[in-house]
């Protein structure tokens, strides 16, 4: 489990600060109370697990927030589908990216778009079977 001193900036070094959300989203009323790890210099954040102090994952700029938030776009849709369980989602991407941890969370900029470019694969192999199947 994480120390609240143990978290650290990625991208500067330093300790992050816990905040309330507040303070990360001044206009989402509902994250208020939430906690976040914040390198304000840096402008890098990353929440808690609920009712902990636990990070989700690591720090994130601008850029890796986005790059994460699309490759939960591209990975989702998979396992709400129902077409593969979530955890079956995660295990499959684990062993396409050859990771043993498979959280976005903890991925970067770069493995964030591996992700995206491997569930492009996958839905262009599932069209091609569709079609297949419409001509059988």
């Amino acid at each position: 489990m994480a120390k609240r001193d143990s978290v650290k900036c990625p991208y500067c070094g330093k300790r992050a600060e816990m905040v309330a959300g507040s303070k990360i989203y001044p206009n989402v009323k509902g994250l208020w109370n939430r906690l976040y790890y914040l390198c304000e210099p840096c402008e890098a954040y990353v929440g808690t697990h609920i009712g902990s102090v636990v990070p989700l994952g690591t720090l994130a700029n601008k850029e890796l927030r986005i790059a994460r938030v699309r490759a939960h776009s591209a990975i989702d849709p998979l396992w709400k589908s129902g077409r593969m369980t979530r955890s079956g989602v995660y295990g499959w991407l684990a062993a396409e990216m050859q990771v043993c941890m498979c959280h976005i969370g903890l991925f970067d900029v770069a493995q964030c778009k591996q992700v995206i470019a491997i569930v492009n694969k996958l839905e262009g192999l599932i069209d091609q079977v569709d079609k297949l199947e419409e001509v059988t």
